[in-house]
């Protein structure tokens, strides 16, 4: 990182460019402004994502620190000399990422009014984020950044969901979410899944005969505290259930999840409402169970846990029969080979970019809390059953 030089000075030239820049405070704003973008410009090759980025300033840092690379992430994208593809402006606009400030020299002052600070927590704030910026590791590169080779330029403005599939499972997941009746919940959800098995096999068999079919390709999943490792099950559980594989980054506070394009929207809907109800049920479960709804951290471990491994049951089974009943209606010599060769592509890109995963063994130590959250996720009685440990892919 570069050293800045705090203090009153003449205004004198730009290092880059030869222009006057303002002296003293706002010369050290417009200075750590630059120093910012180049810092998360510096990570784009390296792997990183603006939403990446956001998140792992904030689980290090703070919420507000969190606020403060997000204007850095939108100076980049402004200094950006063309277009970029409509993913990259995707997260930009979810993060909610946006120039508010007419000019750089005033950038840092805005920010802390904004926030509600002084002058002294902003730089503080600015040099804590450059520090933690030029420390982060590389990470696997999911996909090519703007201006990387093989970066696809996108125009104009995306659709909804471009699938119509898509939007009538969005529609069932929230049905799931807002019911207060798990049965109902979980028949919503079931529902879904077998529309995007469905779905994609349907693509599978497209793609299998175009001319540019698709690739695996990857996202990220948010993992954070509280109860990473119960959260980084759940994903790989919705991943199985949908033709992916799952990597855990316990340290990075994200799980990777590998698959087709088509499937790796599928794991983000389904994830994001299993999340919500699986948080709704766990509340439930603390009012329902012996003694009131006293907080117990293996408790809502266990719960959690087992309501991740049922669920994925659950899933898996939805996507059975869905291969079973498409085997009938195409013919199993024209689907499974269609089936096998995008599961062995998903692994191959699996092993090149994660050469040395291993596997941790997640152990579940309240039975109460696990025999709550698999009938949570299935209304069965389990009474009896013993809580197990449960593998899970990842690297530490």
């Amino acid at each position: 990182m570069d050293r800045l030089v705090v203090g009153s000075a003449p205004a004198q030239a730009d290092d880059d460019g030869g222009r006057d820049v303002p002296a003293g405070p706002a010369a050290v704003d417009a200075a750590l402004l630059r120093r910012l973008v180049a810092a998360v410009h510096r990570l784009w090759p390296r792997g990183w994502q603006p939403a990446d980025v956001a998140r792992i300033v904030a689980r290090r840092l703070g919420a507000r620190p969190g606020r403060l690379v997000v204007d850095a992430l939108a100076a980049d994208r402004a200094a950006q000399p063309g277009p970029v593809p409509q993913w990259w402006d995707d997260q930009l606009t979810a993060l909610d990422a946006r120039v508010r400030w007419d000019d750089d020299a005033g950038w840092l002052g805005g920010w802390a009014t904004r926030e509600g600070t002084d002058r002294i927590a902003a730089l503080r704030d600015a040099v804590e984020v450059l520090a933690l910026l030029a420390g982060l590791p590389p990470v696997a590169v999911l996909r090519p950044p703007p201006g990387g080779v093989g970066a696809v330029t996108v125009t104009g403005a995306p659709g909804p969901s471009g699938s119509r599939v898509l939007d009538r499972v969005r529609a069932l997941l929230a049905k799931a979410e807002s019911t207060t009746f798990p049965a109902e919940a979980e028949a919503f959800t079931g529902k879904a899944q077998e529309l995007i098995a469905r779905h994609s096999l349907e693509r599978a068999l497209v793609e299998s005969t175009a001319a540019h079919p698709d690739q695996p390709g990857g996202v990220r999943i948010s993992t954070d505290a509280p109860y990473a490792g119960a959260k980084a099950l759940l994903v790989q559980e919705v991943a199985a259930a949908n033709r992916c594989e799952s990597v855990w980054s316990d340290d990075l506070g994200f799980a990777t999840v590998l698959g087709f394009p088509a499937d790796l929207e599928a794991v983000e809907l389904l994830h994001t409402s299993l999340l919500v109800q699986a948080t709704a049920a766990m509340l439930r479960g603390r009012r329902e169970r012996r003694g009131g709804g006293r907080r117990t951290k293996a408790y809502d471990e266990a719960f959690l846990h087992a309501f991740a491994s049922r669920i994925g049951e659950r899933l898996r089974a939805a996507t059975d029969a869905a291969d079973r009943q498409a085997a009938r209606d195409t013919g199993a010599d024209r689907l499974l080979p269609v089936l096998a060769a995008r599961s062995g592509a998903v692994r191959e890109r699996m092993d090149t970019l994660f050469p040395g995963v291993t596997r941790a063994r997640l152990t579940v130590r309240d039975a109460e809390g696990w025999q709550s959250g698999t009938s949570a996720a299935d209304r069965a009685s389990l009474a009896g059953s013993a809580p197990p440990s449960r593998p899970l892919t990842g690297r530490r």
